[in-house]
């Protein structure tokens, strides 16, 4: 595409990404500067560039009675498991819908598709009543259930479209080949679409790992994300800024690393599942 385009289109597109670049960067890199600061370089009014790199923020994070540990491990536990079941149903109905031959394919697509559109907000109210009812208010299987209320329409969503790009003459090659319909599925269509299933993994995660609505009103002591652990950090005494930015760190570090280690395969799946087919 940027082989048709004009020399000053190209240099526009060149500055645009620079700033877009900047824009992005800037935030992560002036929070991981303050993270490594001192405290006495951060609490004074001036512009401090020359200091001594130090780990004291992170070691005060999680070793100074702050409990970030504890809330790590709850991340990972959430975010984990919530993207892997989201993974193997979504991946399993979305299968079976792409396969599906029903004038009302359509309207159950649709269907699915809105309960990921219901903003948040809306469904808090009637999750939690239905979450106190059941026990599952303040338990880590109650949060890792409602991240799902919302990844799992979304995978379903995703890995249908991504299952409709995938050729019928090789599924069938392998049926008549004696392989069963769950064969043709595990050994055909997961590996064909293999962009696709990192795709949503990666979009399922971010969601699960960034959480705060679901954590703050579903949650409680024992059960808090990272995310919540920011708003502990702010008190009545003030907000201890070192502390606040190596969080930060450490709740951005794994999603950013995990996109850039998988970014060749989420470009390729993300423009696979862009036409969705039938």
């Amino acid at each position: 595409m940027l082989g048709r385009l004009k020399p000053w289109q190209r240099v526009l597109f060149l500055v645009l990404g620079i700033l877009i670049g900047l824009w992005s960067a800037i935030p992560i890199a002036w929070m991981l500067i303050t993270s490594l600061k001192p405290q006495e370089a951060i609490r004074t009014s001036d512009l401090v560039f020359s200091f001594t790199p130090t780990l004291e923020n992170y070691r005060n994070l999680f070793f100074g009675g702050n409990r970030a540990g504890s809330f790590l491990v709850n991340s990972l536990l959430v975010s984990i498991i919530s993207t892997f079941i989201a993974l193997a149903l979504g991946s399993l109905a979305g299968y079976g819908m792409a396969h599906w031959r029903s004038r009302h394919k359509k309207d159950v697509s649709f269907w699915i598709l809105s309960t990921r559109m219901a903003p948040i907000a809306a469904v808090i109210v009637p999750l939690f009543v239905m979450f106190r009812i059941a026990g599952l208010v303040n338990t880590i299987p109650g949060l890792i259930l409602a991240c799902l209320t919302f990844n799992l329409p979304f995978a379903i969503w995703l890995m249908n479209a991504f299952f409709h790009q995938v050729p019928r003459s090789i599924e069938e090659a392998a049926l008549v080949d004696g392989c069963s319909k769950m064969r043709a599925f595990w050994n055909v269509a997961l590996p064909v679409t293999r962009p696709g299933l990192i795709t949503t993994a990666v979009l399922c995660l971010v969601f699960a790992w960034n959480d705060y609505a679901f954590a703050s009103s579903l949650g409680g002591p024992q059960t808090s994300t990272l995310p919540m652990a920011a708003g502990a950090l702010v008190t009545q005494s003030g907000i201890d800024w070192g502390l606040l930015c190596a969080l930060g760190i450490v709740i951005a570090l794994p999603m950013l690393i995990a996109g850039l280690a998988v970014r060749r395969h989420l470009v390729t799946g993300l423009s696979l599942g862009a036409v969705t087919g039938e």
